[in-house]
């Protein structure tokens, strides 16, 4: 079974929610049998670093221009004409920008999965125009793709709303559950100390919130506590600059984007994780903190509520008062919470492998049963 996946930036170690939920999910299948080949963005993957393969996963390495106004919709136009030139079973498209051009796939010929991993449109990052087109993929994607996968009940909701597409599956995201790290040389490194900071987590564009954190962290008196955030922009624009240079005057440790054992280390040791988002599919960075057992708290968004959490877990979105007292609580009370059973049972990227598999082998069957009955 060929798999031809698009729509991340590619992998390893690429910042974003797709891009890790691919490195996670394609090494799984390819065990499980799948040959699979990831389609990267050349602009994310400098030439130093482009290798064939990843483990037991092929790599092809095609062309984007580093615009975000059409970047996606460049690359996913010539991985698809590769997808069909290299005679893939399946291609699988990841998020609502690519999935604009799920039509021209199917007429290809190609055998399509979509998995929407949220309205993009809701960022605040996006224009009018980009929104447009956002929500043109979106509905390309659900009334065109041959088998669609929604990280949430959210998603499921929306497109059945929207599009009366009811037959969609609802596989959650997953996390690996990591040993903590017991070393402090990156903590020292950053001039921080264990259990003694916060931490937030990713990409320094405005539906974070992170101007919300920062605001809300200037209205308590937090000594001994630092605030840490871990992330950086992919295209550097006003918002990140203006983000960056108020972390800086108000003394907020910025880390740049991070993976691997730095990344282990600050979540192994952070007091507390705070998630402001405006706009998620499935949080990863939520489910990371919980696999470390870090206390969280995040915004009362759909999609964050759907994880199992505390009420005190929540705050209001937006109200960076209520924020602020949140922060306030948790820093004055020990937490020391228990996620991986929870994670084990419903965010396991072995269950994620599997049920996917279970998605591809009954598009496939799907698809034979209809060229024997045309014969």
């Amino acid at each position: 079974m060929k798999i031809v996946v698009i729509g991340t930036r590619g992998i390893p170690d690429i910042q974003g929610g797709v891009e890790t939920h691919c490195q996670e999910l394609y090494p799984r299948l390819a065990q499980l049998g799948c040959d699979i080949t990831i389609v990267t963005r050349t602009p994310y993957v400098p030439k130093e670093k482009r290798k064939k393969s990843y483990g037991n996963i092929s790599l092809k390495h095609i062309y984007a221009p580093k615009k975000k106004s059409i970047e996606a919709i460049v690359h996913t136009f010539l991985a698809i004409l590769y997808a069909r030139f290299t005679g893939a079973d399946i291609v699988h498209i990841h998020a609502i920008g690519p999935a604009l051009l799920t039509p021209f796939a199917r007429m290809l010929g190609l055998k399509t999965v979509l998995t929407h991993h949220g309205p993009d449109y809701d960022r605040q990052k996006w224009g009018a125009m980009a929104k447009i087109v956002l929500r043109l993929g979106e509905a390309a994607g659900a009334r065109f793709a041959n088998e669609v996968i929604v990280i949430s009940k959210v998603i499921a909701r929306i497109l059945e709303d929207k599009y009366r597409r009811k037959n969609t599956h609802l596989i959650y995201n997953g996390v690996p559950i990591p040993e903590l790290d017991l070393s402090t040389d990156y903590l020292d490194e950053l001039e921080i100390t264990k259990e003694k900071y916060v931490i937030a987590v990713g990409r320094f564009v405005e539906e974070k919130g992170f101007h919300d954190l920062i605001k809300a962290w200037q209205k308590i008196d937090t000594p001994p506590y630092q605030l840490v955030l871990v992330g950086d922009a992919d295209h550097e624009t006003i918002y990140s600059q203006k983000l960056k240079q108020a972390a800086n005057r108000t003394g907020i440790v910025l880390t740049g984007f991070i993976k691997g054992k730095k990344l282990s280390q600050i979540f192994s040791h952070a007091k507390l994780f705070v998630m402001p988002s405006y706009h998620e599919g499935l949080p990863i960075a939520l489910l990371e903190a919980m696999s470390y057992n870090r206390p969280v708290l995040v915004s009362n968004i759909p999609a964050n509520l759907e994880v199992p959490l505390e009420k005190s877990d929540f705050y209001p979105i937006g109200n960076n008062t209520e924020l602020a007292h949140s922060l306030k609580s948790k820093l004055a009370h020990k937490e020391h919470p228990d996620y991986r059973d929870l994670l084990q049972k419903r965010y396991n990227w072995d269950l994620v492998a599997e049920v996917t598999m279970g998605v591809y082998k009954e598009l496939l069957q799907q698809q034979s049963c209809t060229d024997q009955s045309s014969n």
